[in-house]
């Protein structure tokens, strides 16, 4: 599992659960045992660590405005046209969340990019959990990338969340064993989830109404910490789990189950948005323009990590992420996608499915009328469409 890069954070204090994290460019990450591959000079500043010949290493801030200043003069994540009509934001802060989870890089490479549109103060809470949506209802959280029904879930239950716009399409993977073939074998089996209500839960939940499986009656579900869960699957202690990067990568490579889901490649899940960007409804009533300049750089971050798979998957893994699990992430998921997707199908898609698991009582109608604000992200569909 992910580990902190303990010289990249420094803790500012904890509150509700969450430690607030300053990100400190202090000139050294940590690599776990498969550490980025060499770089040009001055791109890298690494060094011996403990004696296990790892190399620490983080791209400088130079090289990272280089990196992502080239891609946009090459057009690759879209250029400044239409910012420098707009007004400053109306706050340089920004909170967003830091969960263990790679599947959201673009909203980790995005640091960058927040300065551009005016940010200077960029905080990132770290979530010890899986389920943030609760802070980001809470205003705890200004804005976050993170599984769309959970999201549909506080809207039906009348918390004050607004969606914003897609990032990319499937990132979660049903594993299981071989008791279970495909997603109807789930019925009577025992799934592993790290929380009820998380978004490992909602998506098994979706994926097995889908097929007319009840989960809540048809399903054990257990929670168990992720890293137990794989040693359980392993184990064959339990029959399935769901997974989102970096799990599907440790799963393969220690070679624990095999894959029943893909939503990155299985209809019709691969035909919607998994991860979306959300907000309190408050901080984008009062600040519609911080709103639209942090969605548009948490885009342009998508567009960078699929032109740019190994510098960005190189950021990444410099919050503290395993690097070649970065890069195959980057690699994996569609994220220069996002124009291609219709997020208002998305959420009527898993508020249908939703629906049918007993999760909701909203249509899907009413849900979108009450929880989404698609003004920013079509604007910069069209603005950024070069």
């Amino acid at each position: 599992m992910a580990r902190r890069a303990a010289d990249a954070y420094v803790p500012q204090f904890t509150h509700s659960g969450l430690n607030m994290l300053h990100y400190r460019r202090s000139g050294v990450g940590q690599s776990e045992a498969h550490e980025a591959p060499a770089a040009a000079a001055g791109d890298l500043v690494g060094q011996k660590t403990g004696g296990k010949g790892f190399m620490q290493w983080a791209p400088s801030r130079r090289r990272v405005l280089a990196a992502l200043s080239s891609a946009t003069a090459a057009g690759l994540i879209g250029g400044a046209r239409g910012m420098a009509q707009e007004a400053p934001p109306e706050t340089t802060t920004i909170r967003l969340v830091k969960i263990p989870g790679i599947c959201v890089a673009p909203q980790y490479v995005a640091e960058e990019l927040l300065r551009t549109e005016g940010f200077t103060d960029i905080q990132y809470f770290e979530s010890p959990g899986s389920n943030p949506y609760p802070d980001i209802a809470a205003g705890k959280i200004d804005i976050s990338m993170a599984f769309i029904a959970p999201f549909i879930i506080q809207v039906d239950a009348g918390v004050p969340i607004v969606l914003l716009g897609g990032v990319h399409a499937g990132c979660f993977e049903l594993f299981g064993t071989e008791r279970v073939k495909a997603i109807r074998d789930l019925r009577g089996k025992t799934v592993a989830v790290p929380e009820l209500g998380a978004a490992h839960h909602v998506f098994v939940a979706a994926v097995a109404a889908y097929v007319g499986i009840d989960p809540k009656r048809d399903i054990n579900f257990v929670t168990h910490p992720v890293s137990d869960s794989i040693q359980l699957l392993a184990e064959r202690k339990i029959d399935a789990l769901m997974g989102f990067p970096p799990d599907p990568q440790e799963l393969r490579e220690k070679k624990i189950g095999h894959v029943i889901v893909n939503s990155g490649l299985d209809r019709p899940w691969s035909q919607y948005f998994c991860c979306i960007v959300a907000s309190n409804q408050e901080f984008v009533r009062r600040h519609p323009v911080a709103t639209k300049r942090a969605l548009r750089a948490i885009v342009k971050a998508a567009n960078f990590c699929a032109a740019e798979p190994d510098r960005a998957a190189r950021l990444v893994a410099d919050k503290g992420y395993r690097y070649d699990y970065s890069l195959q992430t980057m690699k994996e998921i569609a994220y220069a996608r996002w124009r291609e997707y219709d997020a208002e199908d998305t959420v009527r898609f898993y508020a249908l499915r939703l629906h049918e698991s007993g999760m909701i009582k909203s249509t899907p109608s009413k849900i979108i009328a009450q929880g989404t604000d698609w003004r920013y992200f079509n604007e910069l569909k069209r603005e950024l469409k070069g």
